[in-house]
């Protein structure tokens, strides 16, 4: 088995597998994907420092950002959150958009040709039909093969697992990955002979060119592409393209409520440190450029000098994941990978040492990284699938780069968020199925899928569906009803929470208990968020308070006997808040800029919310009094008290319950939730009232039918004319004979 050499910062031995350092419960670890286990977190400054570097891998904006984009940047916002708010660290955080890629490219010149082909063709659909057959006759084509090369690819890991000996485990795990990427690519293979018979029954009905591009408007981009390419030129193509996606993505973070980086850096605007960057690795060695005008990482070179190629999945190395369409007759070996791409027609391109091209995708993050943070970072984080080999290659760069600098460490601390998962299969771009965060945000609130993060481990797979979607919101409501029950209590008690305390203050048994809850709260969250944040141990923690508050709500209900204490409760409420806030469920001070207004000063938009409650309450006193004047029986007077419950004071944000003892009290919440929770009130009570009506109607249908019945029968006469016409018949024989 391969060793997981990793150094400890500021520790003088090499970290593996077989011998990890004793765990301290008093100090932060974090799951480090370097050795796939949790490990001491020290900065590279040291044991005391407070200030750390951190490097995210970007989007690549090619297409709209979905539900696995949330899963990696949400997930990262809460461990930062943690990190900044509740230990105190002071972060670089970097995070790179890639504006040039093979997917940009491929996707902007695609829609581009497809574009241009609809202006030509799209009113014959007779013509995108025949077109469209081709097309999709050939993408079932070559997706066969892919399924036949994955398959055989699996085999071989198979066998090599069936083998045993000292690799056996790599085999394994190199089985696994492989298995996944069969069976993505069998799914493919099947959506896409679907799509053929799809377009085969559609073509019996004359089908419109709309219908047809449903089925086949990627086929037929790929097919125009493999034609036209060399015909696209224009550069800002591709770059509007990207500056699109771009733009939407960052807007998605924001409604997500994702703390924006320290630094941006976009590839296009660090061209030329990346060819500084890929100069410096050829000379020291690790870099070779080929007849066509290419620059390759020399994976064997980087070896030979005393460094470990595939740190991160060294089971992945040599394999078929490894692949990524490079010609294999420009390499000396296949783990070698581009750093810099010859110009091709069809591309945008920049001039460099070894003429026209573009970089490499990995280069892009080695060299924008070092470029803000220099030759060592603490955290790097990304998404799973980027673990091999685009993180792998991106360390072997940086290596590569400051080799003369002795560096055999670029990065420390590796973490990676687990995947997220629909029907069986992680979310992917390519096989379909994934769910954009703005149709998410069509079903779910961005505090819903913040928490659905913060109760899933960051490294761990999670689920998305429509379970999900009613846990988080019946755990959100009992976070909303504990904070409203609170402030009741508080208010009732006669006091804030604040200085103010009109009551009696004594302790009795029940204060001290929940105190004592209190205290394990706080140690608990503390020991879950030191081991690699925990925030799902953590919000379990707050839950268990949660319920020791309610339990000592409940034991001071008795109006004669002693009163929530005011004080603790505020304390109590407080800390689950402060938690709450650091993972970005509750508004953060680190998320918005200047002072909050003091009472009594004109902070922006009091004046306009008291003039709003005042506007309420005299159309409410209007309307009683109008109501008076009129001799309205008791009902109006009830209806008009619904209606400012319902209506003016879910405008406000304040939900009014009623009491059991005939009293009410009132509870700030988002006036979008009250609303949402009227209308679905409202849509089961018509609901409900449409179902009688249907029950009543049924009813009537079933007397009709039964009294149409009923007429439809003859008339007694009628019924009876034949006997009375036999008896008198019979009777007049018998007079006859007499």
């Amino acid at each position: 088995m391969t060793e997981r050499v990793w150094t400890q910062p500021h520790v003088c031995i090499h970290s593996n597998d077989a011998a990890a350092p004793p765990a301290a419960s008093s100090q932060l670890h974090l799951y480090n994907s370097l050795v796939d286990r949790k490990v001491p977190f020290i900065p590279i400054d040291g044991p005391d420092s407070k200030s750390i570097s951190w490097y995210t891998c970007g989007p690549t904006v090619y297409d709209s950002t979905h539900m696995g984009h949330a899963r990696n940047y949400l997930a990262f916002d809460v461990v930062r959150r943690v990190l900044e708010d509740y230990f105190g660290y002071s972060i670089l955080y970097v995070m790179n958009i890639t504006d040039v890629e093979d997917k940009i490219i491929l996707r902007a010149r695609r829609n581009y040709l497809l574009k241009g082909y609809l202006e030509q063709h799209g009113k014959d659909p007779a013509r995108v039909m025949s077109d469209a057959r081709t097309a999709l006759a050939t993408a079932e084509a070559k997706q066969r093969e892919k399924c036949i090369a994955a398959a055989a690819d699996f085999a071989q890991a198979e066998a090599d697992v069936t083998a045993g000996g000292p690799n056996a485990s790599e085999a394994a795990k190199r089985r696994e990955g492989l298995a996944d990427a069969a069976a993505s690519e069998d799914l493919l293979l099947s959506k896409a002979t679907a799509s053929v018979k799809q377009l085969d029954s559609l073509g019996s009905t004359s089908p419109t060119t709309e219908a047809i591009l449903s089925l086949a408007s990627d086929a037929l981009a790929i097919q125009l592409d493999a034609e036209l390419k060399h015909t696209v030129t224009d550069p800002s193509i591709f770059r509007g393209h990207a500056a699109r996606y771009e733009e939407a993505f960052l807007e998605d973070m924001a409604t997500l409520g994702v703390r924006p980086p320290t630094v941006l850096t976009r590839v296009t605007e660090y061209i030329p440190e990346i060819v500084n960057y890929v100069e410096k690795i050829a000379a020291n060695g690790m870099a070779y450029v080929s007849p066509e005008g290419s620059v390759y990482f020399d994976t064997q070179s980087f070896r030979s000098q005393g460094h470990t190629y595939g740190k991160l999945n060294p089971w992945a190395v040599g394999s078929a994941l490894a692949a990524e369409g490079e010609p294999g007759g420009e390499k000396r070996h296949p783990s070698d990978f581009a750093l810099w791409k010859a110009a091709k027609p069809g591309e945008p391109t920049w001039p460099s040492p070894w003429g026209s091209g573009r970089p490499g995708w990995h280069i892009e993050c080695s060299a924008m990284a070092s470029a803000v943070i220099g030759q060592q970072v603490d955290i790097h984080t990304g998404g799973e699938d980027l673990r091999f080999p685009h993180h792998d290659n991106e360390l072997a760069q940086a290596e590569a780069h400051y080799h003369c600098e002795g560096c055999q460490q670029w990065v420390n601390y590796f973490l990676h968020s687990g995947h997220l998962g629909i029907e069986g299969l992680k979310m992917s771009k390519s096989l379909k199925n994934f769910v954009t965060i703005r149709e998410a945000l069509e079903t779910f609130s961005p505090r819903q899928l913040r928490l659905m993060m913060v109760l899933t481990p960051w490294d761990r797979r999670m689920s998305y569906g429509e379970q999900i979607r009613e846990e988080m919101k019946a755990r959100e409501s009992q976070l909303r009803n504990f904070f409203g029950n609170v402030n009741v209590a508080i208010r009732k008690s006669g006091g804030s929470g604040g200085l103010s305390a009109p009551g009696p203050q004594k302790w009795y048994q029940e204060e001290q208990t929940l105190f004592t809850a209190l205290t394990v709260a706080e140690k608990t969250v503390r020991a879950r968020l030191m081991d690699s944040i925990d925030t799902r141990g953590a919000m379990d923690a707050l839950s268990e308070l949660i319920k020791a508050v309610n339990l000592y709500l409940l034991t001071r209900q008795d109006a004669a006997g002693p009163q929530p204490q005011a004080f603790l409760l505020k304390q109590s409420a407080s800390f689950i808040t402060k938690i709450l806030s650091v993972f970005g469920l509750a508004p953060s001070a680190g998320d918005a800029i200047g002072m909050v207004a003091e009472d009594g000063a004109n902070g922006a938009g009091s004046d306009e919310k008291t003039a709003a409650v005042l506007d309420a309450f005299c159309s409410f006193r209007d309307g009683i009094r109008a109501a008076a004047r009129a001799g309205a029986a008791q009902r109006e007077f009830l209806t008009i008290c619904d209606d400012v419950r319902d209506n003016a004071m879910i405008n406000l944000g304040i939900r009014l319950e009623d009491q059991a003892d005939g009293g009410s009290v009132w509870k700030t919440e988002d006036p979008a939730v009250l609303r949402a929770e009227r209308d679905e009130k409202l849509t089961a009570v018509a609901a409900a009232a449409a179902k009688k009506i249907r029950s009543k109607l049924d009813a009537t249908r079933r007397d009709l039918e039964k009294f149409e019945k009923l007429a439809a029968l003859p008339s007694p006469q009628e019924a009876l004319k034949e006997k009375y016409l036999k008896f008198s018949e019979e009777n007049w024989r018998a007079n006859a004979r007499c």
